[in-house]
C-alpha cells in the first residue's frame, strides 16, 4: 500500500508539519477505514469504542475538539474547506509533529458522499483518536450540579442534553452504561462539541453507582412523574449545595429502580393537557431552574 499522494495547497495557505494532504479517488481506498459505513448507527456504536476513535463533523466541532486536547487521526474533506482546516491545525499540530503525520485526504464532493454515505457540507470530518474515559470522582472533584442519564438512546437526544449542560451550569455529566454513546457523530454535532468542555464518564454499576453520589454529598433528584414528587420550583426554592439531577430513557422515563435509589422525586409543572417533555427539554428546563447561584 502506497502512502499518501501530495495534494498542492490553496495559494497562501500553508500544510502545517504534522499535517500531510492526500489526494482520494477511489471510495474504496484502504486508507479510508474510520470514514466506511457511517450511517450504520450499530456498526458505529460497537467500532468506534472498540478501535479508540470517534468522529468530529464540521470545522466547528473539530476546532472544539483541538482546544481541549484531542488528536486527529486522519481528515476527510473537500478541497474548498482547506483554507479553513488547515490554519486550524496548525495551531495545534504542535503536539503531534515529529512523532507523526496526521493524513488530510482531499476528494471530489460526489466521492465524499459514496465514502461516507451523506452530504458533508459542514466542512471537514475528521477521525479523532478517543480519550480514556476519567475516573467518577474526577469527574465529580468541584461539581455542584452533575446530569445523570438513565438509558437515554438517541444520539440527538444526548447531544442536545450535552449542549444544554454547557449553557446552563451543569458541572458534569455521568451516563448510565447502556446510555448513548456522547461520542458518537450525530451526539457530538448536535451538541456543537460541547461533550468535549462537560466533563463526563460512565456510571457503573447501574443503579447501585448512585450511591456514590451520595457519599460524595450528593442529593439525587430523579425527575418522573410520580404521586410524590414535589414541584420543581419548590426544589429551586432551597437547593442543595451538590445536587445529580436524574433523567431518564425517552418513552418510558426514569426505571423504578433508578426512582427508588433517588433521595427525591422532582416534576415539572405542566399546563395545557400535557403531561411531560422530550428529556432533552425536560433537561434545559430543569437545568436552569436549578442552576448553582
Amino acid at each position: 500500500m502506497t502512502g499518501p499522494e501530495p495534494v498542492r495547497p490553496p495559494d497562501g495557505v500553508a500544510v502545517p508539519a504534522g499535517v500531510v494532504l492526500a489526494s482520494v479517488d477511489a471510495a474504496g481506498d484502504p486508507r479510508l477505514g474510520d470514514y466506511t459505513g457511517l450511517t450504520d448507527v450499530a456498526l458505529r456504536r460497537r467500532r468506534e469504542p472498540a478501535e479508540g476513535l470517534y468522529m468530529a463533523e464540521s470545522s466547528t466541532v473539530l476546532a472544539r475538539a483541538l482546544e481541549v486536547g484531542h488528536t486527529p487521526r486522519s481528515l476527510l474533506l473537500a478541497a474548498r474547506w482547506l483554507p479553513d482546516v488547515l490554519p486550524l491545525l496548525g495551531r495545534h499540530s504542535a503536539r503531534w509533529a515529529g512523532e507523526r503525520d496526521v493524513p488530510c485526504f482531499v476528494a471530489p464532493e460526489p466521492l465524499l458522499r459514496e465514502i461516507t454515505g451523506f452530504h458533508l457540507h459542514r466542512g471537514a470530518l475528521a477521525a479523532m483518536a478517543r480519550p480514556v474515559l476519567p475516573e467518577v470522582d474526577e469527574v465529580l472533584a468541584g461539581a455542584r450540579r452533575v446530569a445523570v442519564l438513565e438509558d437515554v438512546v438517541d444520539h440527538t437526544n444526548v447531544g442536545a442534553v450535552f449542549r444544554s449542560a454547557a449553557a446552563l451550569g451543569v458541572d458534569a455529566v455521568l451516563a448510565a452504561p447502556r446510555c448513548a454513546d456522547p461520542l458518537y457523530r450525530r451526539s457530538v454535532r448536535v451538541s456543537m462539541g460541547t461533550v468535549f468542555q462537560v466533563p463526563w464518564t460512565r456510571l457503573d454499576p447501574w443503579p447501585g453507582g448512585l450511591d456514590l453520589l451520595r457519599e460524595r454529598g450528593f442529593t439525587v433528584a430523579a425527575l418522573a412523574l410520580a404521586e410524590d414528587a414535589v414541584d420543581l420550583d419548590e426544589l429551586a426554592a432551597d437547593p442543595p449545595e451538590r445536587l445529580a439531577l436524574l433523567l431518564g430513557t425517552e418513552g418510558d422515563g426514569l426505571s423504578r429502580a433508578a426512582v427508588a435509589a433517588s433521595d427525591v422525586v422532582v416534576r415539572i409543572p405542566m399546563a395545557g393537557g400535557v403531561d411531560s417533555l422530550n428529556v432533552a427539554a425536560a433537561s434545559a428546563v430543569a437545568f436552569w431552574a436549578l442552576r448553582a447561584r
